[in-house]
């Protein structure tokens, strides 16, 4: 950048040429530009945009118990990813998902046999340099499930989902580093008033942009 300005400085009556020719808005546009270029402003630019690529935003429910509300598609669709943590109520239900994004999934207490067949019990997974270990009966910091307990413990995730409260949480436990999200219940059964999911970003290992959304009452 410096020497730019200096081979320019050193052409004065060139560039007072220039000037009167073009314009010197003219030029001192094509000199923001050229600077912005010199300083590396376009590579910051494009690394903005490529980590926009790679970061992935996930909608995240549970508890559908085969309820099916139009505004899903309009609430997941600047998603990347939907996941659903149990008691989705019906194979068809996960099929109108996985018709919107990439679906992940696992059963719950009130799902078939089909629906046990077609997604595992807990699911554990990497993405975006964020463990993720999901399933539906899992409790939450200082009350987890003990059916779940062993794996926690053994090896911390850094994003824990449950559901099955139809109570919408999100806990950070400090002892195992770990951030624990229930997002309700987003069907109409049950002892919610309020259906409700979340969504957030996952960004190269950091979680933020959390949203709680809340879908409507639950009658």
């Amino acid at each position: 950048m410096n020497v730019y300005f200096s081979a320019i400085s050193g052409q004065r009556s060139a560039f007072s040429s220039l000037g009167e020719s073009m314009g010197w808005t003219a030029v001192w546009c094509a000199v923001y530009c050229c600077w912005m270029q010199c300083s590396g402003f376009e590579e910051n630019k494009l690394t903005l945009l490529q980590r926009e690529k790679t970061m992935k935003k996930i909608g995240l429910l549970s508890d559908t118990h085969g309820y099916w509300d139009d505004r899903f598609e309009t609430y997941f669709a600047p998603c990347d990813e939907i996941w659903h943590a149990g008691d989705i109520g019906s194979l068809e239900l996960a099929g109108r998902f996985e018709a919107l994004k990439p679906f992940r999934a696992v059963f719950g207490n009130i799902d078939d046999y089909k629906t046990r067949i077609a997604y595992p019990q807990t699911l554990r997974f990497t993405i975006e340099q964020t463990e993720v270990l999901m399933t539906h009966i899992g409790g939450y910091p200082g009350r987890y499930d003990p059916a779940i307990r062993p794996q926690l413990y053994a090896r911390p995730p850094k994003l824990f989902i449950a559901g099955h409260s139809h109570i919408l949480k999100v806990m950070y436990d400090k002892k195992l580093e770990c951030l624990h999200m229930n997002p309700g219940a987003a069907g109409k059964y049950g002892f919610h008033r309020v259906r409700t999911l979340l969504r957030f970003v996952l960004d190269e290992g950091d979680i933020r942009d959390l949203e709680v959304i809340e879908i409507g009452q639950q009658g």
